[in-house]
């Protein structure tokens, strides 16, 4: 016969309330550590960009083609992340690309360096308090399509995110973004339009494809590379997919531009070193700086590409408040 006890159980599951405010919390926290970051830049420089642009591996020669007023290294900007992988150099330059206002991050970080989701994403949300209403991504990449072999230049017009997290998850601001944005088209349609136009006037070869982020920091197998080719994938990475999503979520245009660094057919898979890869990435480089060069003096002519007002902040004369 069992006997039930009339005594109260404490119950020990974590509790809600106690959750919720943590998250409430991480989310203060992020909207202070983006005010500090840009109080620090703004003590140094007034200088507002109209874009941004992230430089990926082996790929951060693009910012000396900057007419440079204000450079800082990442460790003079409070809450910034410190770039750990290889060839990205870690600093934010900012100056003018043809007649266009530019912030340059040479150097991303990945979560494969052990850096959560907002940490990945921090720089994007700077980059908006700065005044910045476009975003420009590089990076190198996998290719799993033979018609993109290795020096190719990919126009992302999709992507998959495989990392199993993203940068948007927890409680919403309102202020930095809605809480379900759109992703029906990730890449602006405008911006990859004028990219295409550029390339087929300079005689730039330039692929449209599909980017599947994975975690890393390890290549992929064989069966990896077969699977992610049968879900749609042109090529694959390990970012870009939390900086877009952070991006989107703020409200800004987007163009992805990659470089492929290697072959990644699965029955024709071979070993690969990171060596390897950066020196692809910097044999392309100039070809990159040239496609990049010419899609920013045709922004200079054109204001179409520019977001609908209101939908990206002014900067700020001091840190902003929210």
């Amino acid at each position: 016969m069992r006997i039930r006890s009339t005594t109260p159980v404490a119950d020990h599951r974590p509790g809600r309330p106690q959750q919720a405010r943590s998250a409430a919390e991480n989310l203060q926290n992020l909207r202070q550590q983006r005010d500090d970051a840009v109080a620090a830049i703004r003590r140094v420089t007034s200088f507002q960009p109209d874009l941004g642009l992230i430089l990926g591996s082996g790929l951060g020669k693009v910012a000396t083609a900057i007419s440079i007023t204000t450079q800082l290294d990442y460790a003079q900007i409070p809450h910034m992340p410190q770039a750990t992988a290889p060839g990205h150099e870690g600093k934010l330059v900012l100056g003018t690309l043809g007649q266009i206002r530019v912030a340059v991050l040479a150097g991303r970080f990945h979560a494969y360096e052990g850096y959560s989701m907002a940490q990945v994403s921090f720089p994007v949300r700077v980059l908006r308090a700065l005044g910045a209403n476009t975003l420009i991504l590089t990076s190198i990449v996998g290719s799993m399509n033979r018609q993109m072999p290795p020096r190719s230049l990919v126009l992302l017009e999709d992507h998959i995110n495989l990392m199993g997290a993203n940068p948007l998850i927890g409680p919403n601001d309102e202020t930095l973004g809605d809480r379900f944005p759109d992703m029906s088209a990730p890449y602006d349609p405008t911006l990859r339009r004028i990219a295409h136009e550029v390339a087929t006037a300079e005689g730039i070869a330039l692929h449209d494809g599909v980017y599947v982020a994975v975690v890393g920091p390890n290549l992929e197998t064989r069966a990896e590379h077969r699977m992610l080719r049968t879900i749609g994938a042109d090529v694959v990475g390990m970012s870009m997919v939390p900086e877009v999503l952070t991006a989107r979520h703020g409200g800004l245009r987007v163009l992805a531009i990659v470089v492929v660094s290697d072959a990644c057919i699965p029955e024709e898979l071979k070993p690969a070193s990171v060596e390897e890869l950066l020196r692809v990435a910097a044999d392309t480089e100039p070809t990159l700086t040239k496609l990049l060069q010419g899609i920013l003096a045709r922004l200079s002519e054109t204001r179409d590409w520019r977001p609908e007002t209101g939908t990206a902040p002014s900067a700020p004369s001091q840190a902003p408040n929210g």
